[in-house]
């Protein structure tokens, strides 16, 4: 049988919990509406017993809550951040703040910033698809085109690779390092944290940089847009607001249509500690 990769595990998890939501609390119901015995003889009811069988609802109430107030604090960032009306599907909006929280949690980020940047490379080129949301202000600060690597495809990216040379984009998560000046102007290392898939980005030079094929009169030009070696490019006109605002150690997620793809940042336990035990977020 194939060993189901860690997002499937994840999405069966998340399914059988809120299955587990709508039935536990009925079952609950019945467990203390139900008596725990037949009546007794008076002669039994004077002498004590104890039975471990009366901590279980309360329990059960508490496991269930924990994890409704994870998925309902999801639920209304996503709401509160407008993201359905701006492109960004709710599954991959969920991965990627559960590895902004377990990197947060692995102290892997800028704690003075709570950015979390967010590419799709399941949308064409033609699409706006990479956000930079403001997770402790609840702002989307920047939504805008995006390159993908010359080899991964044409407007579509399909192939991803963390090969040197490869000339293809490489999926999972990454943390911003600092800013350098290059050949394509202003520059942004990018550190790949996710073993197999990214890690040789700094070897690779794979950085955010801006590049003049990325626009709309490219796409209008060639009906797609242009593409890079592996880098994920900006436009010209926003490509310094962009790197001035995420450099020094915030969260990049680049997603894409590999269904092989797992992570140990994907930890949805870890992610759900970290999300209620921190006040300052949602």
């Amino acid at each position: 049988m194939e060993k189901k990769s860690v997002v499937s595990r994840q999405r069966l998890k998340r399914r059988a919990r809120r299955m587990a939501r709508r039935v536990l609390p009925f079952v609950a119901s019945l467990f203390l509406a139900t008596p725990l015995a037949a009546p007794i003889a008076r002669t039994q009811a004077a002498t004590p017993k104890t039975t471990a069988r009366m901590p279980v609802a309360p329990v059960v109430a508490t496991v269930l809550t924990k994890e409704a107030q994870f998925d309902q604090r999801m639920e209304t960032l996503y709401r509160e951040l407008n993201l359905a009306e701006q492109g960004l599907r709710y599954d991959v909006f969920e991965k990627a703040v559960t590895g902004y929280l377990n990197l947060e949690n692995a102290g892997k980020l800028n704690n003075d910033k709570q950015l979390l940047t967010v590419v799709d490379f399941s949308l064409p080129s033609t699409q706006k698809r990479l956000w930079v949301l403001d997770l402790g202000a609840k702002q989307v600060k920047f939504h805008t085109l995006v390159a993908h690597g010359h080899n991964s495809g044409e407007n579509m990216a399909t192939n991803f690779s963390n090969k040197n040379e490869s000339n293809m984009s490489s999926l999972g998560f990454y943390v911003t390092k600092g800013e350098y000046n290059g050949k394509h102007g202003r520059s942004l290392k990018l550190q790949g944290v996710d073993e197999g898939y990214n890690t040789n980005a700094l070897m690779r030079a794979v950085v955010m940089h801006g590049a003049d094929y990325v626009s709309e009169d490219f796409i209008k030009q060639y009906g797609r847009l242009g593409r890079s070696l592996g880098c994920p490019a900006l436009p010209m006109d926003q490509k310094d607001a962009i790197i001035e605002a995420v450099n020094g150690g915030t969260c990049l997620f680049l997603n894409g249509p590999d269904t092989q793809y797992s992570s140990k940042y994907l930890n949805e336990d870890v992610a759900m500690s970290k999300l209620l035990d921190d006040a300052q977020m949602i």
